[in-house]
């Protein structure tokens, strides 16, 4: 298994505990040994933790048992049985759990390093040595050990990021995450060049402050339904703080396909038609960046929202748009910054 995988559904179980032993003092020269069998170890936890460079559930075959160790049985002489090692699961920030069983949500994480024990051992079972009492000198019982804790989970992620671009297939989104932040994403001239979502990191103003981009795969009309490539990505930006509408400038038909685009979003989820959101026209390099058609274009559709021209391919007002994110969707970082420059 290998790509973008952000959903996977799995089995997990802890470790059963150990046996308690049951065993008799033998020694030479002694007649009458009395119990000395050892407690059994307890089973090893399941434990996720949020690995901040992993950016895919791709390690994870579905429906696999996932086991911690079992606990070892007790010996004789009052040795313990070792307890089982806890089984560490990694996961990408953003990761939600989920029980299968009910669809509840388990566990959701949000910063790197972040743990949770989602299944405990078992516990280990007394020894016969743990039984003798004044009236029963030499029992001949012990207990079993206790089964660990079992789920069936769906492991769904949802990537972290602050801002995510969105529009229709060859509107230039991967082209501008490559000169906006320090990611690769693979370009090309055709319909859905990108079929996973890519991150980026804008670091702003000498790293005073930064923030994360997604890449959304192009989305058409039904992709809520399930048309496209959309929904399978969509939930990617359901805890942005902000999102760019970015059109084709060489093929603009923005009233119409920025209604498209946020009934798609709506559709799927209402909270993300109440996100701030900036229009972005690309591909301005096509009027040879013309300041008095670039401003007819603002005008016309500047009942829809903030409108600005870029050219991704040439860098052209990429600063300015820069600073324009700056300013809307992170206010109070930006203003520290630009009220001291």
């Amino acid at each position: 298994m290998s790509g973008f995988i952000d959903e996977v559904p799995i089995q997990i179980r802890a470790g059963h505990g150990g046996a308690g032993s049951v065993h008799f003092h033998k020694e030479k020269f002694v007649e009458f040994g009395g119990p000395d069998g050892g407690d059994g170890g307890k089973g090893g936890d399941v434990i996720f933790v949020a690995e901040g460079r992993m950016m895919t559930l791709e390690n994870y075959l579905p429906d696999r048992m996932y086991a911690a160790q079992d606990g070892e049985p007790g010996l004789g002489q009052n040795r313990n049985g070792k307890n089982g090692e806890d089984l560490i699961l990694k996961v990408p920030v953003g990761t939600q759990i989920i029980d299968s069983v009910t669809m509840e949500l388990i566990y959701d994480f949000n910063h790197d390093g972040e743990t949770f024990t989602i299944a405990t051992g078992g516990r280990g079972g007394k020894g016969n040595t743990f039984f003798k009492t004044s009236v029963q000198q030499a029992p001949r019982y012990s207990q079993p050990g206790e089964d660990g804790g079992q789920l069936s989970l769906i492991l769904e992620l949802k990537l972290l990021a602050d801002i995510g671009i969105v529009g229709l297939p060859n509107a230039g989104k991967s082209t501008l995450l490559a000169k906006i932040t320090h990611a690769h994403p693979k370009i090309a001239g055709y319909a859905f060049t990108t079929l996973s979502p890519n991150l980026g990191v804008v670091h702003r103003h000498e790293d005073l402050f930064r923030y994360t981009v997604a890449d959304i795969p192009g989305i058409i009309e039904g992709a809520s339904r399930g048309v496209g490539l959309g929904i399978s990505f969509l939930k990617h930006i359901e805890r942005v703080q902000g999102i760019l509408f970015l059109f084709d400038g060489g093929n603009l038909q923005l009233e119409e396909e920025l209604e498209m685009l946020r009934s798609e979003l709506g559709n799927y989820n209402q909270v993300l038609l109440s996100k701030k959101f900036l229009i972005v026209i690309n591909k301005m390099d096509i009027w040879d960046g013309d300041p008095e058609f670039t401003a007819e274009i603002q005008k016309n559709y500047s009942h829809l929202g903030e409108i600005i021209c870029i050219s991704a391919d040439k860098e052209s007002n990429l600063d300015y748009l820069l600073e324009r994110i700056d300013k809307v969707f992170f206010p109070e970082k930006s203003k520290l910054v630009y009220e001291n420059t």
